[in-house]
């Protein structure tokens, strides 16, 4: 396994599901993507789950409160070294604060925002948990990328915010790009076209590694989950679109190059 101690700052550190049934969520991936479960009994956490491979921590699952704005989803963060200096330059540059700057016990600080174009994402400033302890093998997550209504105001925010740079993808048909932090790919940004109905807004994509994209899918299906997309090929692999039974989207893919070089 690609194994991590600690992200760097202004890459994705972590990723955790808000859902509804974490009893469903916990069956449904650990069939799928071969996690076992630490925690999650304790009400006075939201019922926080560690997902883990190999006893090294992937994911997180959390139990959503009755009442909330969010519906089921994948939520990604970004390793920050002060959350409360990164939450500034956030608003400076024209994000808007969801969730301000919190303790979480001795674990860490975390804070929630969305971007100019209304994608929600978060920060981690580490301390006890640094983030995932396994990417980019099977089962863990392997990439990432904002889907926007605005690339440019995209753009321009997280190249401000984080000091990252855009690199333009060599991709036929779609308006994508790729945001490098010191000559290393972060994640990937693609411009919403006429394609995307209009009601869904600029949102996140969390991908797993998977080895065979088309047999994840048929068990997806066996175990409740729902196909947007069927397996389809791309110059970095077979992927997929799906949702899992508690109602979140997430991705797949079988990749047939490490991500470092995408």
């Amino acid at each position: 396994m690609a194994k991590r101690e600690k992200a760097a700052p202004s890459t994705v550190s972590w990723v955790d599901l808000q859902t509804p049934d974490p009893a469903k969520a916990r069956k449904f991936y650990g069939e799928l993507l071969g996690w076992t479960f630490v925690g999650g009994d304790d009400p006075n956490t939201g019922f926080y789950t560690m997902a883990q491979l190999g006893g090294r921590n992937v994911a997180g699952l959390a139990k959503l409160r009755e009442g909330s704005p969010f519906p089921p989803m994948w939520s990604l963060y970004l390793a920050v070294e002060d959350a409360d200096a990164i939450a500034r330059k956030i608003t400076e540059a024209g994000g808007k604060v969801v969730v301000p700057p919190m303790d979480v016990m001795e674990e860490g600080r975390m804070a929630y925002f969305a971007d100019p174009t209304g994608a929600h994402f978060g920060v981690w400033q580490g301390r006890r948990h640094q983030g995932a302890q396994v990417i980019e093998e099977t089962g863990a997550m392997v990439w990432h990328e904002v889907y926007t209504r605005d690339l440019a105001k995209a753009h321009a925010f997280y190249t401000q915010v984080f000091g990252l740079e855009k690199k333009r993808l060599d991709a036929p048909g779609i308006d994508y790009w790729t945001l490098q932090k010191d000559g290393t790919t972060v994640f990937g940004s693609m411009q919403m076209t006429a394609q995307f109905p209009p009601e869904v807004p600029s949102h996140w994509n969390v991908y797993f590694a998977v080895t065979d994209a088309d047999a994840t899918v048929k068990n997806a299906e066996g175990l409740g989950g729902q196909v947007m997309a069927p397996p389809f090929d791309t110059p970095y692999g077979r992927m997929a679109v799906l949702v899992d039974p508690t109602g979140a989207a997430f991705c797949v893919i079988q990749p047939i190059s490490p991500v470092s070089g995408w």
